[in-house]
C-alpha cells in the first residue's frame, strides 16, 4: 500500500515587512529597502542581486525597454562593477530565477522571452491592482477557511 505524501508548498505567499519611512535614501538602497519590505530579500543577506535586478529593470522601465534576461545580467555585472559589490549571484540561472521571483509578486512580466516592469506601470499600481486587491484578499480567505475547519475539528470552546 503506498503512503500519500502531503505536498506543503504553497499556491500563493507574501511576506510584508515595515521598515522607517524613505528618507534621503540613494536610488539603491531605496529598492533594497522595498524588497526587504515585500520578502523578496531577507535581513542580513548578502545575496542582494534581486535589489540590482530590480534597479535596471525600473530604468529601463522610462524608456518602455524591453530586456531579455541575458542582458539584464550584463547590466547587472556592470552595476555592481560601478558599486564595488561582488558578483555573488550574478550566473544566469540566478538572474532568472530572481526574474521569477519578481514575476510572482507581479512586479516584473515576461513578454516573449523580454522582461519589463508590469505594463510599464508604477510599482505604486501594480502594488495595488495585484497584491493589495487580489494577492492578499485570496490568502487572507484561504487562511479564514483553515481557521473555520481548525475550529469545526477541534471544537469550537474546547
Amino acid at each position: 500500500m503506498s503512503k500519500i505524501k502531503s505536498i506543503d508548498t504553497p499556491l500563493s505567499e507574501i511576506t510584508l515587512r515595515r521598515y522607517e519611512k524613505p528618507y534621503n535614501l540613494k536610488r539603491r538602497d531605496l529598492v533594497r529597502k522595498l524588497t526587504l519590505g515585500m520578502g523578496l530579500l531577507n535581513p542580513g543577506d548578502s545575496r542582494d542581486v534581486i535589489v540590482d535586478i530590480l534597479c535596471i529593470l525600473l530604468d529601463a522601465r522610462k524608456n518602455k525597454i524591453k530586456l531579455s534576461s541575458e542582458t539584464i545580467r550584463g547590466k547587472v555585472i556592470e552595476f555592481r562593477k560601478e558599486h564595488k559589490l561582488d558578483y555573488n549571484g550574478t550566473a544566469s540561472s540566478n538572474i532568472r530565477r530572481q526574474l521569477k521571483r519578481l514575476r510572482e509578486l507581479f512586479l516584473v512580466e515576461k513578454v516573449k522571452n523580454d522582461y519589463i516592469i508590469t505594463e510599464f506601470d508604477t510599482c505604486l499600481s501594480t502594488f495595488e491592482d495585484k497584491i493589495e486587491r487580489y494577492l492578499i484578499p485570496s490568502i487572507i480567505e484561504r487562511l479564514k477557511n483553515y481557521m473555520k475547519e481548525v475550529d469545526r475539528e477541534f471544537g469550537e470552546n474546547e
